[in-house]
């Protein structure tokens, strides 16, 4: 596969780290012809300064890990990131809503994908290990109805990652035109090949270079 850099979201999203670790993430996404870096909330404002120029956007991540904040923290934390300067935003949905109170849950991804449009691009995490076939394709179903531009598999940070089967039942649930995000545990080029294979449109990876082999 000769393009699969523009398929990445370029990812760090560790609590600790080197000191010069976005400036090193960036400089390798605008080498590597990445299509963002995916940075944490604090930094997606440095990341936008050092990417100024190049056609690397910003990807930051909402309700991050856990998804149990209120609604009015992500929208508000979504109000922020893309007041400074995020392009793409990662919501992580409310899995007890999802399992206990769908309207609940529906009305709430009707929010949060409202602050996106036409400003930022919106996924929505539903992290496949913790749910049953069932909740996949009700997520899957909620996000498309919301209005959300993709669906993603996994942040990353919960037991398991993503799956093939898992990037297959999501493209079929979401349909050709949504966007499919593989992330958790994609760090070759052969995983990250076979996500694509399966219908991811995007795949989240720490292991970016690996899977690039040029840089």
């Amino acid at each position: 596969m000769e393009n699969i850099a523009s398929y990445i979201d370029h990812t760090f999203l560790g609590r600790a780290g080197e000191k010069n670790a976005v400036k090193v993430l960036c400089d390798e996404a605008v080498k590597g012809g990445f299509a963002t870096v995916c940075v944490n909330p604090a930094e997606v404002k440095l990341a936008k300064s050092l990417l100024e120029g190049s056609s690397v956007k910003v990807c930051t991540v909402i309700g991050f890990p856990l998804g149990q904040n209120t609604t009015s923290v992500k929208v508000f934390e979504a109000e922020d990131a893309i007041a400074n300067g995020a392009d793409e935003l990662d919501f992580v949905i409310n899995i007890r809503l999802l399992k206990y109170d769908r309207a609940l849950c529906r009305e709430e991804l009707e929010k949060l994908a409202a602050v996106c449009k036409g400003r930022a691009t919106s996924k929505l995490i539903i992290e496949c290990c913790e749910l049953t076939q069932e909740e996949k394709i009700a997520s899957c179903t909620m996000a498309k109805e919301a209005g959300f531009d993709f669906v993603k598999t996994s942040t990353g940070f919960a037991a398991g990652g993503a799956t093939t089967g898992d990037v297959r039942l999501m493209r079929e649930c979401v349909g050709e035109k949504m966007g499919v995000k593989a992330a958790g545990g994609v760090r070759t080029r052969d995983s990250a090949i076979a996500m694509i294979e399966a219908g991811a449109s995007r795949i989240g990876s720490s292991r970016s270079c690996e899977i690039v082999r040029k840089i």
